[in-house]
C-alpha cells in the first residue's frame, strides 16, 4: 500500500478496520519508543459500534511486528470472540473492568515504561509539577500505593478500576501505569508524554538536587494552554502511521 493509500485509508475507513490500524500502529510505535517489556503488556480500543467489545493485542506477539489482524476481540464477558492468538490473563480483569465502568474510555493502556515504573517504586512517589510535560497531567493522576499482585481475577481488575476512578492515568505502585482516554491518539500521546515527565524528574533528582516547582496557579494557567492543543496527538498519529507505512506497511494487514 502506497503512501497515498494509507491517507485515503486514514481519512475514509471506519469501523473496526480503522481501529485496527490506529491500536497497531501505536503498540508499534510505542514499541519504538521503549514503552513495551518483551510480549508483555497490553493495550486496548473499543470496538466501534459497540459498548462491550474491545479489540486487545494478543499474548506471543511482540508490539514490533504487530499487524492489524492479529488483534483479538474480547466482549463484555472476557470471552475472546476473534482470535488467532490467546490472550494474556490479567489483560481479560483490568481491561474488560476499566471499559465497563469507564464507558468514555474507549482506549486503554497498561504498560511498564521505565521512569513512570521507577516513580511507582519509590515510597510515596508522584509525577511532581517540575516541569513542562508534567503540567499536561495536572488534575489528572490517580495513585494507587498498594501492590497486589498480578490481575488474575475479576476482583483486582475491579480494584484497579476503582482506584483510576475519574481520572485519566493511575500510577501503579511497584508495577507501571494505566492510561485511558477516548481514542488511540490521546492515549498515545499521554502515554508518551507521561513517561518523557517521569525521565525528566528521575534525571532531575539524579543529580542529588532539590526539584525546581512549578507554583500551583502557573500549573493551572499552563494546564489550560495544553487543553487547547489536543489537536496535536491526531496530528502525531497520522504521522507515525505514514512512517510505518514506508517502514513497514505489513502492519496494516
Amino acid at each position: 500500500m502506497s503512501t497515498e493509500s494509507l491517507q485515503s485509508h486514514t481519512t475514509v475507513a471506519t469501523g473496526e478496520t480503522q481501529a485496527r490500524v490506529d491500536l497497531t500502529a501505536i503498540l508499534r510505535w510505542a514499541d519504538r519508543q521503549g514503552l513495551s517489556e518483551g510480549i508483555c503488556n497490553h493495550f486496548s480500543l473499543l470496538l466501534p459500534g459497540t459498548s462491550d467489545q474491545f479489540l486487545l493485542n494478543p499474548q506471543g506477539v511482540h508490539w514490533s511486528e504487530m499487524r492489524a489482524s492479529d488483534l483479538i476481540v474480547v466482549n463484555g464477558d472476557g470471552e475472546l470472540t476473534k482470535r488467532k492468538y490467546p490472550a494474556e490473563p490479567s489483560a481479560f480483569f483490568i481491561h474488560s473492568s476499566v471499559h465497563r465502568s469507564r464507558p468514555s474510555a474507549r482506549c486503554v493502556l497498561h504498560a511498564h515504561p521505565p521512569y513512570c515504573t521507577a516513580l511507582s517504586c519509590i515510597e510515596g512517589g508522584r509525577v511532581e509539577m517540575c516541569s513542562q510535560n508534567a503540567i499536561r497531567f495536572y488534575g489528572r493522576l490517580a495513585y494507587d500505593d498498594t501492590y497486589n499482585g498480578a490481575a488474575f481475577d475479576a476482583a483486582e481488575g475491579d480494584r484497579i478500576s476503582a482506584k483510576l476512578a475519574d481520572r485519566d492515568i493511575l500510577l501503579m505502585a511497584n508495577h507501571g501505569v494505566l492510561v485511558v482516554a477516548e481514542d488511540a491518539a490521546q492515549a498515545f500521546d499521554n502515554l508518551y508524554y507521561l513517561e518523557r515527565a517521569a525521565m525528566t524528574q528521575v534525571l532531575a533528582l539524579s543529580t542529588g538536587r532539590h526539584l525546581r516547582m512549578i507554583p500551583e496557579d502557573v500549573c493551572r494557567m499552563a494546564y489550560e494552554q495544553f487543553g487547547s492543543e489536543t489537536a496535536q496527538a491526531y496530528h502525531c498519529l497520522e504521522a507515525i502511521k505514514r512512517i510505518l507505512m514506508r517502514e513497514c506497511p505489513e502492519f496494516v494487514q
